[in-house]
């Protein structure tokens, strides 16, 4: 498998991780991003950026206040930080054996294990098998952006989907969304109202 590595675990849980890198890594990774974390023979739990937050630290409070900071203390202090990006993933499912299941993992990554950002393959994979099982996983916690992270999700699987010929996934994937949806009008309308952005 492919992909670019984007960090390392710093802490992991059943329903998701949170992944640290450098500032400069930061390029990579974006807000809705499949990515998939390898574990032994065979076993790859795959997952979705929900968010990203940068700490704060001595140093950037002290050059908030400092007036004319010169551009190379700037770009010293984003290439060269020390305190990481923390980039907050949901688990989606994972993979055992070359087949996928949209079924929370049987355990999470460990502390340290690498990161990977999906490539258009991996999306089409992963997002084609089943029947959209993961998006009960997506639908679960209403204190993550939901509508935005389905929109950014969508967007990104759509177009991997289209430049593999599966036209039709994403009017699929809607009318799934729709019929999970369907005893919730507000989480349907504003679910609508984001992927219309799309």
């Amino acid at each position: 498998m492919s992909g670019i590595e984007i960090g390392r675990l710093l802490r992991s849980g059943t329903t998701g991780f949170v992944v640290g890198c450098r500032v400069n890594q930061l390029n990579a990774p974006s807000f809705g991003a499949l990515v998939r974390v390898p574990l032994e023979a065979g076993y790859d739990v795959y997952g979705l950026i929900y968010d990203i937050h940068i700490e704060d630290d001595g140093l950037v409070r002290q050059l908030i206040t400092a007036e004319d900071v010169p551009e190379e203390v700037l770009r010293d202090n984003r290439e060269n930080r020390n305190v990481p990006v923390e980039i907050g993933v949901l688990a989606l499912g994972y993979e055992k054996d070359n087949r996928i299941f949209h079924l929370l993992p049987p355990r999470p990554p460990l502390s340290l294990d690498t990161i990977y950002l999906c490539s258009p393959d991996e999306i089409v994979r992963f997002t084609g098998a089943g029947r959209f099982g993961y998006f009960r996983h997506l639908l679960r916690d209403r204190d993550k952006p939901v509508d935005e992270l389905l929109a950014a999700h969508l967007m990104t699987a759509r177009s991997a989907q289209a430049a593999a010929g599966n036209q039709a996934w994403f009017d699929a994937a809607l009318h799934e969304l729709i019929a999970i949806l369907r005893d919730d009008y507000q989480g349907l309308m504003n679910l609508l109202g984001a992927a219309g952005e799309i």
